[in-house]
């Protein structure tokens, strides 16, 4: 039997822990308000890491070097960079807090590079590499992808090693700089370098929630395959008047093989290329979910896509096929003439299940028989594979638990994201757990002119994030989750 000063001891304590978390809320909430987290995300900003560009290898190594490092040493991290595999991509970092081997450990990521900046391309002539606030939203190339989410992680993971003078855990970071290129040598680099990343769970940041509002968690991403249909038949261009009904328009034909792809409503016809069996756990998690609502999204057609399912379903349980782009001719000039060729850049974005080995050949098949022996296909490059972990996992539990704890209410839970990650390198190279946790939103312009944050979603997810590493070391964390099957 407990006796009474045993039960009065367990109450304080738990009274403890619950004022210290909250107290390193406030910290959070503090760091936010007193303008700190806008100086910290301004400096990342000013670095312009276009890494799709030339000429960007003095500012992606400066990144890590100059702004990643020192803050991190601050932090008792142990830091290091590493070469890319490829010679010709960003450099990685590698930082490491560790605590004791008796404690569980979290692997978490950030990419410091960005697509191109466009400068003056941007509405009232904004500077890309400057935070620019107006109304609820913060302007600047990077505030939403990935520069702004990872700088909520680390400031969250500050926020309670101050509080509580330890973190409860110990934390292995990886910072890529070649993501918005397709994270060239990221794969070969964690496959080489396996010893590096032993860890019980992966936790990051990035993507979109599934509204503004609306605090989101997601478990994996789809694959995306990318490739090209050319069709080349003519040496040059031939005038119609002269020779219409003739010759063969390629641009004819390749709008008939994109037609027996796909019909007009969005259905994919290529045998092999429909994944429609969603596991009921995943079914359930989805059918939770309100998508195409919120600030700055276009609006969805109902009817568009695999018949028979829920918008939330397309997007999120099954394969899309999508026409990139599609030229013939010349359409900035059009001439009265019979183009030469056609080409069509398209891909398909693919959840698990999906034989993606299988895909080139399903595609070559289809068109052989569809009477198109004539258009070449290739790969573009090589997919990003589609990754999920089940919405019933310990770990997926865990973190659902924890985010509803500090939201006050049940979050959004997606099995997967609907675009793609480099997920697989870090559930299926590094075999981990991974649970993403997104700060921006769908609107954000991630990717072109006018990419911005959202304040209001920020504060938020620095208290989200907070709550989550605080809750990572008290203790509670599943055990053994690496042995417990995805």
């Amino acid at each position: 039997m407990i006796g009474f000063d045993t039960l009065v001891s367990m109450a304080n304590t738990k009274e403890t822990a619950v004022t210290k978390r909250d107290e390193a809320l406030a910290k959070i909430d503090d760091y936010f308000d007193s303008g700190h987290f806008e100086k910290e995300l301004a400096r990342r900003i000013a670095y312009k890491t276009e890494s799709n560009l030339t000429g960007c290898e003095t500012a992606l190594a400066s990144y890590l070097e100059d702004e990643m490092i020192p803050y991190l040493v601050e932090l008792d991290f142990e830091c290091e960079t590493y070469p890319n595999p490829r010679q010709d991509a960003g450099p990685f970092l590698v930082a490491r807090r560790n605590e004791s081997d008796d404690l569980p450990t979290v692997m978490t990521y950030g990419h410091g590079d960005v697509v191109a900046g466009y400068d003056g391309q941007w509405d009232n002539d904004m500077n890309p590499w400057v935070i620019t606030k107006r109304d609820n939203r913060w302007y600047g190339r990077g505030t939403a992808d990935n520069k702004g989410q990872h700088t909520i992680n680390l400031a969250a993971l500050k926020s309670v090693l101050e509080t509580r003078e330890s973190l409860g855990f110990n934390v292995i970071l990886l910072i890529e700089m070649g993501e918005e290129r397709g994270s060239p040598g990221l794969k070969d680099f964690c496959a080489l370098h396996k010893d590096l990343f032993q860890a019980d769970v992966f936790i990051a940041s990035d993507g979109p929630r599934i509204h503004p509002d609306k605090p989101t968690i997601f478990m994996g991403s789809r694959g995306v395959f990318n490739f090209i249909m050319q069709l080349n038949v003519h040496d040059g261009g031939h005038h119609s008047g002269n020779w219409g009904g003739l010759l063969t328009n390629p641009g004819v034909v390749m709008a008939n093989a994109i037609a027996s792809m796909i019909d007009k409503n969005g259905k994919i016809l290529v045998e092999g290329w429909r994944n429609t069996n969603i596991p009921g756990s995943v079914r359930s998690a989805i059918a939770k979910l309100e998508v195409g609502e919120g600030e700055n999204t276009p609006q969805i057609n109902p009817f568009w896509g695999e018949p028979d399912m829920t918008p939330g379903e397309r997007v999120f349980g099954s394969n899309t096929f999508e026409v990139r782009a599609f030229e013939t001719g010349n359409p900035k000039s059009p001439a009265n003439a019979i183009p030469p060729s056609a080409v069509v850049y398209g891909h398909l974005r693919y959840v698990v299940g999906t034989q993606v080995d299988q895909l080139m050949p399903l595609l070559r098949v289809h068109l052989d028989r569809h009477g198109f022996q004539d258009i070449e296909i290739i790969s573009e490059r090589d997919p990003m594979y589609a990754t999920r972990l089940d919405p019933d996992h310990p770990w997926t539990q865990w973190a659902i638990a924890s985010l509803n704890k500090t939201n006050g209410e049940n979050i959004s839970v997606l099995p997967n994201l609907g675009g793609s990650l480099p997920n697989d390198v870090f559930a299926d190279v590094l075999g981990l757990p991974t649970i993403w946790v997104p700060h921006s939103y769908a609107g954000c312009s991630q990717h072109a002119p006018n990419e911005h944050i959202l304040e209001g979603t920020t504060r938020s997810a620095l208290r989200l994030m907070t709550g989550l590493w605080w809750d990572l070391g008290a203790g509670n964390a599943p055990k053994h989750a690496k042995n417990v099957s995805q």
